[in-house]
C-alpha cells in the first residue's frame, strides 16, 4: 500500500504557500508507515517546530491499474475518506531553499492520520463536496471539492501514468487555504459536510 499526496491541488491555498497554480498534477508519495487509524493520539515529533495540518478528501483505491484513462477512472474507487497530510514546514521550507525533494517534512511516522470511516461515493456529490478542520471546536479549514484544479478522476488518470495504482492504495486530494500550525495539547476534527469523519488529539 502506498500513499500518494497531491500538492497545490486548490488555487487559494497555493497562493498561501506563495507558489504558482500547477497546470498538471504535483504529486508525492508518503510510506504505509506514515498512516495513523483513528483512535490513536498523533505525537508532536521533536524534529520539527512548525507543525502543519492540511485536511484532505481520501480515495481507497478499489483495483490494479495502469495507464487508466480519464473516462474510466471512476471504476477504480467506490468510497472516500478524510484525513489529515501532516508537514513539518520548517523542514520542508529548508528543502525547498536547497532545492531537494520535501519527505523529510511530508512523509515521516504518522504523518498521514485517516479515519476509519469511508462513505460510499454512490451516496456523495464528490464534485461539490464539502469538508472541513476544526481546531479545539474552531473552524479553520473549509474546502469544498468543486474548487479542486484536478478531479479525482484526472488525478487517477494522471497519476496512473506513472505508477501502477494498486488495490488499498490511497489518495490524498489536495488541501484547501487555511493550513496552521498546530500544539500540543490540540484536537482536531474533520468533518465532510455534517458527518464527523475523525478526532485526533496531538500529545
Amino acid at each position: 500500500m502506498k500513499i500518494i499526496c497531491i500538492g497545490r491541488n486548490y488555487a487559494d491555498h497555493a497562493k498561501e504557500m506563495n507558489a504558482a497554480v500547477p497546470s498538471e498534477p504535483v504529486f508525492f508519495l508518503k510510506p504505509d508507515t506514515s498512516l495513523l487509524k483513528e483512535g490513536s493520539d498523533f505525537y508532536y515529533p521533536d524534529f520539527t517546530q512548525d507543525l502543519h495540518y492540511e485536511c484532505e478528501v481520501v480515495v481507497r483505491i478499489d483495483k490494479v491499474g495502469k495507464n487508466i484513462a480519464e473516462k474510466f477512472a471512476h471504476k477504480y474507487y467506490s468510497s472516500i475518506s478524510l484525513g489529515i497530510d501532516f508537514t513539518a514546514r520548517d523542514l520542508q521550507q529548508k528543502c525547498k531553499e536547497k532545492g531537494l525533494p520535501w519527505e523529510i517534512g511530508k512523509a515521516f511516522e504518522h504523518s498521514a492520520p485517516l479515519s476509519n470511516t469511508f462513505l460510499s461515493k454512490n451516496d456523495l456529490n464528490l464534485n461539490q463536496l464539502e469538508f472541513e478542520l476544526h481546531q479545539n471546536g474552531k473552524t479553520v479549514q473549509k474546502g469544498n471539492t468543486k474548487d479542486m484544479i484536478f478531479s479525482i478522476d484526472q488525478i487517477i488518470a494522471y497519476v496512473s501514468r506513472f505508477m501502477t495504482l494498486k488495490t488499498g492504495d490511497l489518495i490524498y486530494t489536495g488541501t484547501p487555504v487555511g493550513v496552521g500550525p498546530v500544539a500540543i495539547g490540540d484536537a482536531l476534527e474533520g468533518y465532510i459536510g455534517s458527518t464527523k469523519m475523525f478526532r485526533f488529539d496531538v500529545k
